[in-house]
C-alpha cells in the first residue's frame, strides 16, 4: 500500500490548546475541505480523556471522512527530577491508550527525548530518555501501538530545544534502543535543516526504520542565508528569517527524499504540519504531496 496522506494543524496549534477558542471539533469540521485521508491529533487538543468524550472525537472524525493515524505528544524524559521523569512516563503511556482508542492498532503515538537542560550532561541524558521510552514500550505491545521518535527542535510549550535535536545524539538514541516492531523513527526533513542537519542524509541513516512523517517545508526570507542563522551549537532555532512555506517549495529535496521512502517500500503516513498562511496553503501542500505518492508509487 502506498503512503497516505494526514493533516496537522500546526497553525491551530496554540488556539485549539489553549481551549479558549477553536476547539478540536471545529478543526475537524474545517478539515472536510481538505484532501487527507486521516488526521493527526495532538495531546493538548482535549478538554477531557474521559472514553465517552473521546469517543465523541474519533465519531467526529470518522464522519468527516478520516481516521485518526498519530497522536503527537512531548513528553520531557530528560528532566533532573526524577519524579518528573515518571509522570512523564505516565502520561506517555497515558497517551499511548488515548492513541489506540482514537486510532487502534498499528497507529504512531510520538515520542521525543525531552528538552536540553543545561545542567543534564549527555551521557546522563541519554541514560534517562533510554530508560523512560523502554519502561513505555510494555504499554506500546499491549495496545499494539507504535512509539515514533521524532527529530523536533522544541516542542511550543518548552523553554529549552529538544535534548536529541542534533543528529549525532538522535542516531545514538536511536541505536540505544533496538525494538524495531513498536518504536521507530517520525522523521521530520525541516527538523533537520532547523538542527543544521542535512534532511536527506538523516533520512539515508534511519530509512529503514521510518514509521511515519512529517511533510512541512522551509525557506529562506529575502536576504538571510543559512550560514547566518547558525547558532553556535549549529543549530538555527525558530528564526524570523526561516519561514514555512507550502510543501514542495522550500529548502526540502522532495525528490530524493521520496526516493529513499520508495526504495523502502515505505507504507506508513505522512502528515503536513502546514497552514501558517491560511487553509488554502495547505491544501497545495496536500496537492504537492499526492503528486509526489504518484509520481514514486504508481498505482500496479
Amino acid at each position: 500500500m502506498p503512503p497516505r496522506i494526514s493533516a496537522f494543524p500546526k497553525c491551530y496549534l496554540e488556539e485549539i490548546s489553549s481551549h479558549d477558542g477553536m476547539s478540536v471539533f471545529d478543526w475537524i469540521e474545517q478539515a472536510r475541505e481538505l484532501d487527507a485521508d486521516g488526521l493527526e491529533m495532538y495531546e493538548g487538543f482535549f478538554t477531557s480523556l474521559d472514553n465517552d468524550y473521546l469517543d465523541s472525537v474519533k465519531e467526529a472524525i470518522h464522519q468527516a471522512g478520516f481516521v485518526m493515524p498519530m497522536l503527537c505528544c512531548s513528553p520531557d524524559f530528560t528532566h533532573p527530577d526524577r519524579d518528573q521523569r515518571q509522570r512523564a512516563v505516565d502520561r506517555e503511556i497515558q497517551m499511548i491508550e488515548v492513541t489506540h482508542r482514537l486510532g487502534g492498532r498499528g497507529s504512531v503515538c510520538r515520542v521525543l527525548s525531552g528538552q536540553r537542560y543545561p545542567e543534564v550532561t549527555r551521557d546522563q541524558g541519554m541514560q534517562w530518555v533510554v530508560e523512560c521510552i523502554e519502561n513505555c514500550l510494555p504499554a506500546a505491545r499491549e495496545h499494539g501501538i507504535i512509539l515514533g521518535l521524532e527529530n523536533h527542535y522544541k516542542d511550543g510549550f518548552w523553554k529549552y530545544p529538544e535534548f536529541a535535536q542534533k543528529q549525532d545524539v538522535f542516531l545514538e538514541l536511536l541505536a540505544s534502543v533496538p525494538e524495531h516492531r513498536h518504536f521507530g523513527v517520525q522523521y521530520d526533513p525541516s527538523n533537520a535543516i532547523v538542527a543544521g542537519d542535512d534532511p536527506v542524509e538523516l533520512l539515508r541513516q534511519v530509512a529503514d526504520r521510518v514509521v511515519s512523517m512529517h511533510a512541512s517545508d522551509r525557506y529562506l526570507a529575502p536576504g538571510a542565508t543559512l550560514e547566518a542563522l547558525r547558532q553556535s551549537d549549529g543549530t538555527l532555532g525558530y528564526s524570523s528569517q526561516l519561514l514555512h512555506g507550502i510543501t514542495g517549495q522550500g529548502l526540502n529535496d522532495y525528490d530524493a527524499i521520496f526516493e529513499i521512502l520508495a526504495s523502502q517500500n515505505y507504507g506508513g503516513w505522512i502528515s503536513i504540519e502546514d497552514g501558517m498562511n491560511g487553509l488554502d496553503e495547505m491544501m497545495e501542500s496536500l496537492a504537492f504531496l499526492r503528486s509526489m505518492v504518484r509520481k514514486y508509487f504508481p498505482s500496479p
